[in-house]
């Protein structure tokens, strides 16, 4: 069998990591139900217990105004509530990224000021 990108398996892995630390949660059980139902695929996938969750890295976003934004990201879990997460991000010191941002956040100020 081939493996699948990781842009499939990614999000099947967050689920399923979902589903453990939330497993009384009726709409994702009613979610992963209708998966399994309308998919083989996920189906066969969901049985094999992959599990993923990535609590930092790299993300690259495109911005149609600026172009490619590459910021690193961190995700905290609240301990009292681990079904909620915070998620950071952050460009590099004097990075491309940061530059654009940087004339994003000049944009949307002179926007704000014009119309108040």
């Amino acid at each position: 069998m081939a493996h699948p990108p990781p842009c499939r398996l990614h999000p099947r892995r967050i689920l399923r990591a979902q589903a453990g630390a939330t497993p009384h949660d009726k709409q994702l059980i009613q979610l992963i139900g209708e998966l399994s139902t309308r998919s083989t695929d996920f189906r066969t996938r969901w049985a094999a217990h992959d599990v993923g969750v990535h609590r930092a890295g790299s993300k690259t976003l495109h911005h149609h105004q600026v172009g490619e934004l590459v910021l690193g990201y961190e995700e905290l879990t609240l301990h009292s509530s681990p079904s909620i997460v915070l998620s950071t991000y952050i460009a590099e010191p004097a990075s491309p990224t940061a530059e654009r941002l940087q004339l994003l956040a000049t944009w949307a100020a002179t926007t704000e000021a014009a119309y108040p």
